[in-house]
């Protein structure tokens, strides 16, 4: 091999470098880890707090239109009770329960992993609250990993509402997550969403960088 082809193959390695570095750090997205908690129904709400019962708000969520509540409720499986489990606002047209896979089985309760609103033929579960108990039929999922981002970062990474990207998570305990589902909507901020599970196993807090891979 001459010079002039040890010095061509320098260069492009050189600019594979580069590229990768470049696309890293376009690339990276804030963690926000998902602990379990639960959406509600005005109806379901009724059940559980009294007629006409109204969320109040605790403290904001990286989506600007949701909010962690005050109020707190009980979930009831086979096995166990899970306590002070956190509501979120505002309420919905579908009541939802999003656990981890270590909820679900102290719950005692096979429950699938589901995008958010996927709730046809998920677990049933049951919801205890301060002025009554909600059975549902169906409902409590754990919900499958996902990354928020605004049409504009959606635009700029080259990527779209439905898609499905890797995620590499740095550290003493680095993974990489696959079928990652890319979620694109005007009030999202970019990041990860993960749960406490996931977030666990590869040492990850809220705040915490990922890298996005296409």
């Amino acid at each position: 091999m001459d010079t002039s082809q040890i010095e061509r193959i320098a260069k492009l390695v050189v600019n594979e470098i580069t590229r990768g570095t470049n696309i890293r750090a376009e690339c990276e997205v804030p963690i926000g880890v998902s602990a379990r908690h639960v959406h509600l129904t005005q109806a379901h709400l009724d059940v559980l707090f009294g007629v006409g019962y109204q969320l109040t708000k605790n403290k904001s969520l990286s989506i600007p239109s949701q909010y962690a509540a005050n109020e707190r409720v009980t979930l009831v499986g086979r096995k166990q009770a899970i306590e002070y489990v956190c509501i979120l606002g505002p309420i919905r047209t579908v009541s939802q329960v999003e656990v981890s896979m270590t909820d679900a089985r102290a719950l005692g309760v096979s429950v699938p992993v589901r995008e958010s609103g996927n709730t046809a033929g998920s677990a049933p579960l049951t919801i205890m609250g301060p002025k009554g108990t909600l059975d549902l039929p169906e409902g409590c999922i754990i919900a499958a990993r996902h990354v928020h981002m605004s049409p504009e970062d959606a635009i700029r990474l080259g990527l779209l509402d439905g898609q499905e990207v890797c995620i590499r998570i740095c550290g003493v305990r680095a993974a990489t997550f696959h079928h990652v589902k890319v979620r694109v909507d005007p009030s999202y901020v970019l990041e990860l969403h993960i749960d406490t599970d996931e977030a666990n196993a590869v040492g990850a807090r809220n705040g915490d960088m990922a890298v996005l891979i296409k």
